[in-house]
Parts: structure tokens; C-alpha cells; sequence
């Protein structure tokens, strides 16, 4: 039985970087704050007084120009785990992305692959705004070629980042930073969880909840209070939403007949749509009612608190939403009022953007 601890989310990034490079000498970590006083909400702390400034360094503001390094770097035996503030801030290297490392493998006949594990921040509280908390997850899942990773609980920060890490193609790991303070038991060592595999995180017989990265925290939440109401959920944890484990999906879909899919980005062409289109192609014959998806409205996220309390999705609307599929009224002030913080942070322990 392998021997665990408990740590944050934050640390089990960092935990994961630290056994990344000490397996492999060709494991690099760069990026905007890589080595600035907070190491991006302490994940990469330690790491270049440990490694060096050979292997741990900032870089200039030129997104484009140093993917195009990591991709070159990648195709010479290293294996570069870049970092990003912000995923906002990667649009700006979608050329090197989309054009080069997607789509090295297949245009090389497999001769050669682009192992660059992509670290992007993303995550909305304390008035980020339209251009500091996007979740784009569904544009970068429909490029082929790539690999999109979404940890939600602290074993997996630690588990999928090894295993995105020692991936031999492009990975795009992103981390809500509502979660890099969320606690919980993590296996010591080299602990690795398996890419494009979905986790059972609650046995249910009433209703799928099928979510990724913080929704599935407030997934839990409105789990928790629906059990007092006698209504049992089901909740599945993407994990990796390219590619998807839809086995997974479709038979929690055919124990239960409903579904509710949750994402954190905008609805139209989301995550949660896919999987919904997929359920009602696949499983149209077991379903007792027409799917639903609960994800952000189709506007840029606001800044204003005024703004934002409508706009992010919370325990409260998983509840209601699944109260509006099988027709029960629940109590949804009895859930805001146990929350005992700003609505805009995800607890009082939550102190700033950076």
C-alpha cells in the first residue's frame, strides 16, 4: 500500500515538477514568474535554487517566440514544461500551437513527437475580468494532436502532471486557481494517474453529473445537500477532456437514464455540449429524459461583483438545475446562506489573483 501525505493542490504541482526533474535531466521548467517571489501561487517554489538557472528561468513576454523555443527544444531531447500566468496569455503562441505542435507526430509519420507539457492558469474572483479568466478549454480541445488535461482533486495535480510530463506528445494542463489551496491525501513518490482516464467520484442511481476541474468541487457541494433531500447522484470527473473516456461517461449514463453535464466555459460549443451530443447519439434508447448542460453564459466574464454573482455557476445551480429535471423545489437560500465568504472567492482562505 503506497504511503500518502496531506498537501495543497499547489504543492502537489510543485512535488510533481521536483520528481519530474529529478527523473530526467532533460525535464525544464520555464516561464512568465517561474522565479518571482510568489512562483505562481507557490508551484514552482524551490525549483530553480534546486536545479539551477539552467533548468528553472523566466522568459521574455514573447508567448509565440518561446513556444517555437520549447517545440525546437522538444525535437532535441528535452522535455519543457512551460508556464503561464493566465491562459489568456498563451493566445498569443496559438501559431506554434496549432501549426506545429499538433501536428508534428502526424506530419512526420510518427519519426518524431513535440513533448511539451503546457502549464495554464485559469479561474475567475477578485475582478479578473474578460481578459484574466477565460476557461477556453473547448477551443483547445478541438485541436487534434493534443492532449487537454483538467485536475480537479490534489492526488491528480500531482498524478496527471507526471504522466502529462512524460507524455511523448503536446499536453495542455490547466489549473483552476480556485483549487491550488483545496487540500487532500496525495501517494508519495513517483505517483502517476493515466491520461484520458475519468474518475467515479460519487456513486449515484438517480442522475449523472458529468464535470471537469472547480465545477466538480461544486458538483460535490450540491451532492451533499441533495443526499439530505433523498436524491442520489452520480458524479464523474473528466479528468482529460481531449480525449474524453466516454466508457466511463456511457455507463454511469445507462445506470442512471439522466444526465447533467457541468463545464466552466462558456455554453455554446462547450465541453458539456459534446457530451451531451455524444450521450443522445450513443445512448438515445436508455435515456429517460433529454440531457441538459449547465455551463457560463455566451459574454465575456465581467469585472464587477455586481456582475460576476449571476454570472459563475455554484453549488445552488447544479441544485437547481437538477431540481428542474426531476421536478423538485429545493430550498436554494439555505445553500448560498451557508457560504460564509464573499461570493466571488471560493473560501476565506482565498488572499489574491497572485
Amino acid at each position: 500500500m503506497s504511503v500518502t501525505s496531506t498537501t495543497t493542490f499547489a504543492k502537489a504541482i510543485n512535488e510533481a515538477l521536483k520528481i519530474a526533474m529529478e527523473i530526467d535531466p532533460n525535464v525544464i521548467c520555464y516561464g512568465l514568474g517561474v522565479d518571482d517571489p510568489k512562483r505562481i501561487f507557490g508551484t514552482t517554489l524551490g525549483l530553480q535554487e534546486r536545479f539551477g538557472k539552467d533548468r528553472v528561468f523566466d522568459m521574455p513576454t514573447s508567448e509565440n517566440g518561446m513556444t517555437g523555443v520549447a517545440i525546437g527544444a522538444s525535437l532535441n531531447g528535452i522535455r519543457p514544461v512551460m508556464v503561464h500566468q493566465r491562459l489568456d496569455f498563451f493566445l498569443l503562441a496559438m501559431d506554434q500551437l496549432v501549426n506545429a505542435a499538433a501536428k508534428w507526430y502526424y506530419m512526420f509519420g510518427g519519426q518524431d513527437s513535440v513533448p511539451i507539457t503546457i502549464r495554464l492558469i485559469l479561474g475567475q474572483g477578485w475582478g479578473q475580468g474578460p481578459t484574466h479568466s477565460q476557461n477556453l478549454q473547448a477551443l483547445f480541445a478541438h485541436i487534434p494532436g493534443i492532449k487537454v488535461v483538467m485536475p480537479t482533486t490534489v492526488a491528480d495535480a500531482k498524478g496527471l502532471l507526471l504522466s502529462s510530463i512524460f507524455d511523448d506528445n503536446p499536453v495542455i494542463f490547466l489549473e483552476h486557481r480556485w483549487l491550488h489551496n483545496l487540500e487532500g491525501e496525495v501517494p508519495e513518490g513517483d505517483f502517476r494517474v493515466p491520461l484520458s482516464k475519468a474518475q467515479l467520484l460519487h456513486k449515484g442511481s438517480e442522475l449523472s453529473i458529468v464535470s471537469m476541474s472547480y465545477m466538480t468541487i461544486e458538483a460535490l457541494h450540491a451532492i451533499e445537500y441533495l443526499e439530505k433531500q433523498g436524491i442520489s447522484c452520480e458524479l464523474i470527473d473528466l479528468r482529460t477532456i481531449s480525449p474524453i473516456d466516454w466508457e466511463t461517461v456511457f455507463n454511469s449514463v445507462r445506470k442512471t437514464g439522466r444526465l447533467l453535464a457541468l463545464d466552466t466555459g462558456s455554453q455554446t460549443g462547450s465541453v458539456a455540449g459534446e457530451i451531451v451530443a455524444r450521450v443522445s447519439m450513443e445512448l438515445f434508447s436508455v435515456l429517460k429524459q433529454a440531457p441538459r448542460r449547465l455551463a457560463l453564459p455566451d459574454f465575456p466574464s465581467p469585472t464587477s461583483q455586481a456582475l460576476t454573482k449571476v454570472f459563475y455557476k455554484r453549488s445552488e445551480d447544479v441544485v437547481k438545475e437538477i431540481g428542474d429535471m426531476l421536478k423538485k423545489d429545493f430550498n436554494l437560500k439555505e445553500i448560498v446562506a451557508q457560504r460564509k465568504f464573499p461570493h466571488d472567492v471560493p473560501g476565506d482562505w482565498f488572499k489574491g489573483p497572485f
